[in-house]
């Protein structure tokens, strides 16, 4: 009897949902599970989850567990497995040991990326940036994440920072939520568009998230649609920064914000049209293509990818 074909899990951690998907040698999805994070119980608890998720996918599909990638929210160390820096979001995950605990769990070996790094893997690896060589990946969702990939591989810089474009200065004098001032994060995040909108109207912010202030921009609230025509047209001078310093001009924007694109597409349009880069090479803003599945995704190519089981994207 022929064995069941190799398959390699890729896990996403967030900070409400924890999404997992098993995949085939060439990325395409078998299964997927989505269960909530239980980020105020600890790292245990929350790797806990991810690993009942994925047993559960294993029982349903067949084929042989060749590895498991996992993309995490926060700062990570990549070649040590562990989480670095994490938001007050997260109980107990700075300087949880991720992929010891998985390995020893599942008898694979484990592979730890920031979330939005894995984000662009999986983009380039089988969504809307496929294929492209050089590429910046944006994340809007409660706060403004970024990405480099360079010359066909993800680009972490001398201290793993490189890509963080929602913390680069320049863009007003709010406060922002790392403690500096003016950041992009401070008019493209989830948080913030809210944040803005409740200004606006002299109303508690509280009332208010970025998906009802989309839905009030959509119904012709002059506020909400100035709200959304100032983060469109941030996160395009940030995109007009990278393409002047690299040379970037594909990039990839995902999240919970980018669902209300055609609300951000326009300011980012116009804004690019205004000042193009000198190198007069257009800029192609594409919004992601796997969605939900783009963090897992991304975490299962590099599994697959180290072990040889993926061609290296």
């Amino acid at each position: 009897m022929r064995a069941a074909p190799g398959v390699v899990a890729g896990v996403d951690i967030g900070g409400t949902t924890t999404q997992v998907v098993l995949c085939t040698a060439d990325l395409v999805v078998l299964d997927r599970l989505g269960v909530p994070t239980p980020a105020a119980e600890g790292g245990a608890a929350m790797v806990g989850a991810a690993l009942d998720a994925l047993r559960l996918l294993l029982d349903r599909t067949p084929g042989r567990l060749l590895g498991v990638g996992i993309g995490a929210a926060g700062l990570v160390d990549a070649k040590a497995g562990r989480i670095l820096v994490a938001s007050d979001s997260f109980r107990e995950w700075a300087g949880f040991p991720v992929t010891a605990t998985v390995e020893e769990a599942l008898g694979v070996p484990a592979y730890l990326d920031n979330d939005v790094n894995a984000f662009l893997r999986g983009e380039v690896g089988r969504g809307a940036g496929a294929g492209e060589a050089h590429a910046l990946g944006m994340t809007l969702g409660t706060g403004v994440g970024g990405a480099l990939w360079l010359d066909g591989a993800l680009y972490d810089g001398p201290h793993g920072a490189a890509g963080e474009i929602g913390h680069i200065p320049g863009f007003g004098d709010l406060r922002c939520t790392c403690g500096g001032r003016g950041h992009l994060e401070t008019l493209a995040s989830g948080r913030s568009i809210a944040a803005r909108y409740a200004e606006r109207t002299g109303q508690p912010e509280r009332s208010f998230t970025a998906r009802r202030v989309a839905e009030a921009a959509a119904a012709g609230d002059p506020d909400a649609l100035a709200v959304y025509d100032t983060a469109g047209a941030a996160v395009a001078r940030a995109i007009l920064l990278t393409a002047g310093l690299l040379d970037v001009t594909t990039v990839v924007i995902g999240g919970g914000v980018s669902r209300a694109w055609a609300l951000l597409e326009p300011p980012i349009h116009r804004t690019l049209a205004a000042e193009p880069p000198v190198s007069g090479h257009p800029v192609r803003v594409l919004p992601a293509a796997l969605d939900g599945d783009a963090v897992a995704i991304g975490a299962a190519c590099r599994a697959g990818a180290e072990l040889g089981a993926v061609p290296r994207h």
